[in-house]
């Protein structure tokens, strides 16, 4: 089978990646005596890492993440209260598919952001979906929902989302209907789907934030 006909069929099958590697890999093969198992598997591997690959970027920008973060950039020297090896727990990703929470507590400068973009992030690559948004933009978004008219479908919408990122709760009082918005999110996703939630202030001071 000639270059034209592997190119039609990788193109057919929406591969490119699998193309690369059979044009790349080729010469290897022949040299090291693959298998044609063996040259087979080399060429999908490359096509599904790349594929995994686009498929992690896409759910990055789809959670709208105001910036990329990673756990390995993390200074856990500089932030001598953050532990590790808990945070090495949480990278395990193990709590999403317990459908159980994450709670950064601390004041500003801790490395909470950080921590909670970091964990979306590698929750993207993962292959989970998330969204992303500070406490008061949820509010924003819910509440022009509930103006919609379909505060609901929004609501059932979240939470076939794996992971919701929460941040910067406290930081703006809600009053009202805010504070009712915010714990219809987070009551819908119980024992459904993860959160993650960043605040400046202990649970203790909860109440100067819901009003």
């Amino acid at each position: 089978m000639g270059t034209r006909e592997l190119t039609y069929l990788c193109r057919e099958l929406k591969a490119p990646s699998l193309l690369a590697g059979v044009e790349r890999l080729g010469e290897r093969a022949r040299a090291e005596a693959w298998s044609h198992e063996e040259f087979l598997a080399a060429c999908l591997e490359r096509e599904v890492s790349a594929r995994q690959s686009h498929g992690g970027e896409a759910r990055i920008r789809a959670a709208r993440f105001p910036a990329r973060k990673t756990l390995e950039d993390f200074d856990f020297d500089h932030q001598r209260s953050v532990r590790a090896d808990v945070v090495a727990h949480l990278g395990a990703l193990d709590f999403i598919e317990a459908r159980s929470n994450a709670v950064f507590l601390g004041p500003p400068g801790t490395g909470k952001s950080h921590l909670s973009i970091a964990l979306g992030v590698r929750a993207c690559l993962a292959g989970h979906r998330v969204a992303f948004a500070t406490a008061a933009q949820w509010v924003d978004r819910l509440g022009a929902a509930h103006d919609a008219g379909r505060l609901q479908d929004e609501l059932r919408r979240l939470g076939r989302v794996p992971l919701v990122v929460i941040d910067e709760v406290g930081y703006i009082p809600f009053q009202g209907e805010a504070a009712n918005l915010f714990f219809q999110l987070v009551a819908s996703r119980y024992e459904r789907a993860s959160v993650i939630v960043s605040s400046n202030k202990p649970f203790s001071r909860w109440g100067e934030v819901f009003g």
